[in-house]
């Protein structure tokens, strides 16, 4: 029997005691590449509150059509610089699609925000009527918490939040607010017992599960080894703060006191702890379907340590200060939360997988709950995309504004939504419900300029 066979035999049968939370994930992928099984396709939804303005993503040298678009533009990155907002996306841009000119008037709702209907079909004014686009996906890329989500809210103290994500009718999915607590319920009874009430003690953690840990690594060699102690190295990046803080770094970073992220009550701070946390979850093969809410549904913050006292709803709303003007002060806004996403890819980049990486095998949906602006008009949603799902999806590099509401060519974010279904396997005739106010081609089937 060869050595790849030994060690596949032993994948097969291993039995794990006190580890099997934290190693039985990570065991299951090393299974999965022993045996030539591709690696797990991941998504990332990361979706902000309060519009997105078309212009803030648009690359520069690229004219957009707007309302004068009559047929598709579809054109490479490689010879435009990203804008300002998108500057911290520049390492992955040849990764990079940037969608403009997608409708989703079907999810018109009240208030700022559709809230369910933002990753739903369906009109948001009625709660969570239907399933959201990133619980069908997390339905088809199963993993041991199906979906995970995670929220920025205005108040530090809310613990769960409930606003934009749905596996089905009436039944709204829990998002984690407060990142302590988050990782604490996420990893807290690997360690059992008492240390499970000392989250960010690695040592605590790792000595309950030496015994599983010392069995499977002495009988690993080679790749497999390599890619067991990338999965350690993701649990320890989380457990150790000063560590796994030390990747966590923003603008902002020098002006901050030398605080515990996960612990902070600072709204910036909360954030990159999301996505850190986000980042070791899709790592350590405990979910494959992350949902990041900033402010999203009708939430507004008060970005104090971007050196903003105006909340986001009076900047909405034209509302300026400090000589910024509202769009110079939602750019700003705009710039965090990129670089937010970019510290996220760049860590699942660092880590291989197969041929590639872990980015290369992951999609990075950034859009906003509410379209194209604050009141929004429902017929401009942009979308940033980031990854191609290990080549299932046509994204690297491109630009794409499709037609205007009405004119023939013209797609919904429905279809775009249908695409990710159908790139996972998922070939359901259908997301949701359909815009009857336009032709049925807008509406339906996947779209073939994104779908490999």
């Amino acid at each position: 029997m060869t050595t790849g066979s030994n060690r596949r035999t032993f994948l097969k049968g291993v039995t794990l005691g006190a580890g099997a939370v934290v190693l039985q994930p990570a065991l299951q992928q090393l299974r999965a590449e022993a045996e030539g099984r591709e690696a797990p396709r991941r998504i990332v939804f990361f979706v902000e509150g309060n519009g997105m303005k078309p212009d803030h993503v648009q690359p520069k040298g690229l004219e957009r059509k707007g309302t004068e678009a009559s047929k598709l533009t579809d054109a490479s990155l490689a010879n435009h610089s990203l804008p300002d907002p998108l500057a911290a996306l520049a390492p992955f841009k040849d990764r990079l699609s940037i969608v403009q000119g997608l409708s989703h008037k079907i999810a018109s709702g009240r208030g700022h925000s559709p809230e369910y209907g933002s990753l739903g079909c369906y009109s948001g004014s009625a709660g969570p009527v239907g399933q959201t686009i990133d619980a069908a996906l997390a339905a088809r890329l199963s993993g041991v918490v199906p979906h995970l989500g995670l929220a920025l809210t205005p108040t530090p103290d809310q613990i769960v939040d409930y606003c934009i994500s749905a596996s089905s009718k009436g039944k709204p999915l829990p998002f984690h607010c407060q990142p302590e607590l988050a990782f604490q319920s996420l990893f807290g009874s690997a360690a059992g017992g008492e240390a499970a009430k000392i989250p960010f003690l690695r040592k605590n953690l790792m000595d309950h599960m030496s015994a599983d840990i010392r069995r499977v690594q002495s009988q690993l060699a080679g790749p497999e080894r390599a890619s067991l102690d990338r999965y350690l190295e993701a649990y320890e990046s989380m457990l150790d703060r000063d560590r796994g803080m030390a990747g966590m770094k923003g603008r902002l970073q020098a002006n901050m006191p030398n605080t515990d992220k996960f612990k902070s009550r600072a709204e910036t701070d909360r954030l990159q702890a999301q996505c850190e946390l986000a980042a070791s979850v899709l790592l350590s093969g405990l979910t494959n379907v992350v949902t990041i809410s900033a402010c999203a549904g009708n939430k507004y913050m008060a970005w104090t340590k971007l050196g903003m006292s105006l909340r986001t709803n009076a900047i909405g709303h034209g509302g300026g200060e400090g000589g910024k003007t509202s769009d110079e002060l939602l750019i700003e806004i705009r710039k965090f939360h990129v670089e937010c996403i970019a510290a996220l890819a760049k860590r699942l980049d660092a880590v291989k997988e197969g041929s590639g990486t872990v980015l290369d095998n992951t999609l990075i949906v950034y859009m906003s709950d509410y379209g194209d602006k604050h009141h929004p008009s429902y017929v401009q949603w942009p979308v940033v995309l980031l990854g191609n799902l290990g080549g299932r999806l046509k994204t690297s590099g491109r630009y794409l504004e499709y037609p205007r509401y009405g004119v023939s060519g013209h797609k919904t974010l429905g279809t775009l939504y249908h695409s990710l279904l159908h790139a996972v396997g998922d070939k359901r005739e259908k997301f949701g419900n359909v815009d009857l106010a336009i032709d049925k081609d807008a509406t339906h089937g996947p779209l073939s300029d994104i779908l490999a």
